[in-house]
């Protein structure tokens, strides 16, 4: 008695899911110049709240920051600091040195860069060269963050 049951309930569900795959949809509303003005309004809203909670957050560098000049703009570079295109002023620097440099560190003193791993003798002596325009400053959380890349390209 069971199995006639089911086998009922199935059969008037395969019925009703048929009957509904021909039963006439509801009319559609006339497009009109004023419904696209308002889907295109409903669109854009969606669009610029989605895009309002995409935009990250500023980026938080100290403005009034002591040692800005100590970053690149300068003749002296802050090896804590200072970013990896700091060093294209300097010949031979870049890309070798300057790379392995940013990757390293902190540092507690301008000696302590000759204890970098892989640091090669030529390397070593284009560091020499330009040693006395070096400075080391505590890392500061706003420039390390920057040291390897800092999304400025040509």
């Amino acid at each position: 008695k069971q199995q006639v049951v089911t086998m009922k309930l199935a059969i008037i569900s395969a019925l009703v899911a048929s009957a509904a795959a021909f039963a006439p949809n509801a009319q559609p509303a006339a497009q009109t110049a004023l419904n696209a003005e308002a889907d295109r309004r409903a669109f854009l809203g969606a669009a610029a709240a989605f895009g309002a909670a995409a935009i990250p957050m500023a980026a938080n560098a100290k403005v009034d920051y002591e040692s800005v000049g100590q970053l690149g703009g300068g003749s002296i570079i802050d090896l804590n600091n200072a970013n990896v295109r700091a060093y294209l002023r300097l010949q031979g620097m870049y890309p070798g040195a300057a790379g392995k440099i940013v990757t390293h560190g902190p540092y507690k003193s301008v000696s302590d860069v000759y204890n970098i791993p892989g640091l090669t003798s030529a390397e070593k002596e284009v560091i020499k060269k330009y040693e006395s325009r070096f400075s080391v400053n505590a890392p500061a959380p706003e420039y390390v963050i920057d040291r390897i890349n800092n999304g400025l390209y040509r």
